[in-house]
């Protein structure tokens, strides 16, 4: 029996930031945007959306009735997590009307959750092949203005069904995986911006590559020429490009440039929504499998997953038969089409704006936000969600 990704879908807020602008604003180089880290835009959400209506959003694009009633399972992947103790699952459950008789819960390993989320869906699934799980990478980057890390910030949201007999990808059961306990980037409870050591982060990320990488190999017995593609967690579309090259010249040169080439397509998305931390990875797959016209049916894809603290995995899955009919390429399409820029000050002044943390009421003006599932507001502790077709 096959396991994998039946659909799959993204949501990002409908404002962003010109990157070459923010850089003028902060006096660096355009260039060390553009092409240093390698993003043109970056995603900026409203009051009025979080990582519930963000992943509520993105799953809304991909399920329909059939799905609503055979999911049974609801895993939120996300390290912007809204409370200590409820999961966003629950909330984002009953925002889509799914199927009361599921499991509903939150998976918090920095970037890695969603990838946990793949992976414990395809065991409920190998007991159960007749249920449908639905997988969700849903975070609000933030590291504060002014910061070294203000360029790599974003938000936005990946929903997956993971079945069985997928229609998109049946993934493979060889994978490799690594957890060490250091400290690169990591956010206290009581900070709503991240920590980081950015040096330190780079070069972790690379180092669990190579290791997975090569436990991969060892366990599967493939090597680089057996891959069409390689998707990668991108906090910037650059990474991802440095571990690559650091195994690159294992193929040969016909599939190096096919690496490189389906790289580059694997970037489009990202490198114009920016980070969305558990999302990132597989907000890159949406972006291979819809901007690279070189992928066939039974093509491999590498996938790499890095959450930091760390934990890293290589894994593996393969493109079924007409693919491409069962991908959102258009709603895609439209959804970008459809943004709306803001200047460097309205972007200041957006992120400043805070949901109240003393128990206060508050309503948030959502008539700018074309958003189906947005934040009204808060009341006795409570976030209050409305979903317009409810």
């Amino acid at each position: 029996m096959k396991i994998g990704i039946d659909k799959i879908g993204f949501f990002a807020p409908h404002m962003y930031v010109d990157m070459n602008k923010l850089a003028v604003a902060r006096n660096v180089e355009p260039e060390k945007f553009t092409i240093g880290i390698g993003q043109e835009k970056m995603a900026i959400a409203p009051i009025t959306q979080d990582p519930v209506t963000l992943a509520a959003n993105a799953a809304l694009m991909i399920l329909d009735e059939t799905d609503r009633g055979k999911i049974d399972f609801v895993i939120f992947g996300t390290e912007s997590g809204i409370d200590n103790s409820k999961s966003g699952a629950v909330y984002v459950h009953h925002l889509l009307g799914l199927n009361p008789n599921a499991r509903s819960i939150e998976v918090k390993q920095a970037c890695y959750g969603a990838t946990a989320g793949i992976q414990m869906a395809k065991g409920h699934i190998a007991l159960n092949p007749e249920s449908r799980v639905l997988v969700l990478g849903s975070d609000i980057a933030r590291y504060g203005l002014n910061t070294s890390g203000e360029s790599t910030q974003g938000a936005g949201a990946v929903a997956m069904v993971i079945s069985a007999e997928p229609k998109i990808m049946a993934l493979e059961n060889k994978s490799a995986y690594l957890t060490a306990d250091i400290m690169d980037f990591w956010r206290p409870v009581y900070s709503d911006t991240a920590f980081v050591d950015g040096k330190f982060s780079n070069e972790q990320y690379i180092h669990f590559f190579t290791t997975v990488w090569e436990q991969y190999k060892n366990k599967s017995g493939l090597e680089l020429n057996n891959f069409e593609a390689i998707c990668f967690h991108l906090p910037y579309t650059k990474m991802g490009l440095k571990a690559l090259r650091t195994v690159i010249e294992e193929a040969d040169e016909a599939t190096q440039e096919k690496l490189l080439a389906n790289y580059q397509s694997s970037t489009t998305y990202n490198r114009n929504i920016g980070n969305i931390y558990t999302g990132s990875l597989y907000l890159s797959l949406v972006s291979l499998l819809e901007q690279s016209e070189q992928l066939k049916e039974g093509s491999r894809i590498g996938l790499y997953s890095y959450g930091s603290g760390a934990v890293g995995e290589f894994f593996t899955g393969i493109l079924q038969p007409n693919y491409r009919d069962y991908l959102q390429t258009k709603s895609h399409a439209e959804l970008f089409a459809s943004r709306t820029e803001i200047s460097i000050e309205e972007y200041e002044e957006v992120f400043q704006q805070t949901i109240p943390v003393d128990g206060s009421t508050a309503t948030f003006d959502a008539t700018k936000d074309p958003a189906t599932i947005y934040l009204a507001g808060m009341k006795d502790n409570m976030r209050q969600y409305v979903n317009k077709t409810h």
